[in-house]
């Protein structure tokens, strides 16, 4: 066994032989060390996103560290069989820095398992190659990604670029005007065909998501609706919808088998319920996790799903 099986078992072993509340005041105890301004960072970022649950010291809110805590409690068996299934030591220490940071605010593996060589998404040491084929980005917000794929891949067949605000998606075609066959869809992707609604945040339009009850209306679409051609590779940074979004894409990728690259951090469950839902569907999937975000919370983790 070396250090990164020993420190995650060790972990494993810790939360087993805990009960949530045990794990719940650990949490609260060391995020009471952290440094007051990391502190006063990390409660403004839960709050403004709500994402995993809020925090509020000053008003005895924990209920992001609760849930973090039930979280561990709950699916530990579930992270076990995602770090048996992860395919690297790079991810596999990446998922142990997740869940110690979740346990004790461990900044020090986090930033050590952040991917800095590089773009956000393509890892040219598990991805080296992509010519001639169909890339899916959904969730385009600028077409930041689309720019790095066609920087990292260069030859392409076609793109598909979703985006629903009308907003972001006049500074994707922008940004993208030079380049040829790119479909530009002013669309929401989850697991049917129906109407929904959004807020739009102009401020801050990266974090725009569905709701039930939003001031802008959104057709949705699910990828085996909308698109009828073999794909190749298909991205997802939406906002907590993935799990849906994957769920609509189920038959391609029992039959296309795609490279995904899926975020798998906008809330509590995704890190383990995106690859056993992917897993499911097709079991001829290897598994890695990257970290493009930062060394404080983890942020912009990937799921990077190869067919083998």
């Amino acid at each position: 066994m070396n250090k990164v099986d020993f420190d995650f078992y060790e972990l494993v072993n810790k939360i087993k032989n805990m009960s949530v509340n045990e794990i719940f005041f650990n949490i609260k105890k060391c995020f009471a060390k952290v440094h007051p301004d990391t502190q006063k960072s990390i409660q403004n970022f839960l709050n403004e996103l709500n994402y995993w649950g809020t925090l509020d010291v000053l008003n005895n809110d924990y209920t992001e560290i609760y849930e973090k805590a039930k979280s561990l409690k709950e699916h530990i068996d579930d992270y076990v069989w995602l770090y048996n299934k992860l395919n690297d030591y790079s991810s596999k220490k990446l998922l142990f820095a997740i869940l110690n940071n979740w346990y004790c605010y461990d900044f020090k593996n986090l930033s050590e398992s952040m991917s800095k060589t590089f773009p956000h998404y393509f890892d040219l040491d598990l991805i080296p190659s992509f010519e001639d084929k169909v890339f899916v980005d959904v969730g385009a917000y600028t077409g930041d990604t689309t720019l790095d794929f066609v920087d990292t891949y260069k030859k392409y067949k076609k793109i598909y670029c979703y985006e629903m605000t009308t907003e972001s998606m006049a500074t994707v075609k922008e940004n993208l005007n030079k380049y040829d066959n790119i479909v530009y869809l002013n669309k929401a992707v989850s697991n049917n065909n129906r109407i929904g609604y959004f807020t739009n945040d102009l401020i801050d339009a990266s974090t725009n998501k569905l709701i039930n009850n939003g001031n802008v209306e959104v057709e949705i679409v699910s990828l085996d609706n909308d698109l009828l051609e073999k794909v190749d590779m298909i991205k997802m940074d939406i906002e907590g919808e993935e799990y849906n979004a994957l769920l609509g894409c189920k038959n391609h990728i029992v039959n296309d088998k795609p490279i995904l690259l899926i975020s798998v951090y906008h809330n509590n469950e995704d890190l383990w319920k995106l690859p056993k839902l992917i897993d499911e569907f097709n079991g001829e999937y290897k598994f890695y996790l990257r970290n493009y975000g930062n060394n404080i919370f983890p942020t912009e983790i990937v799921l990077i799903a190869l067919p083998i």
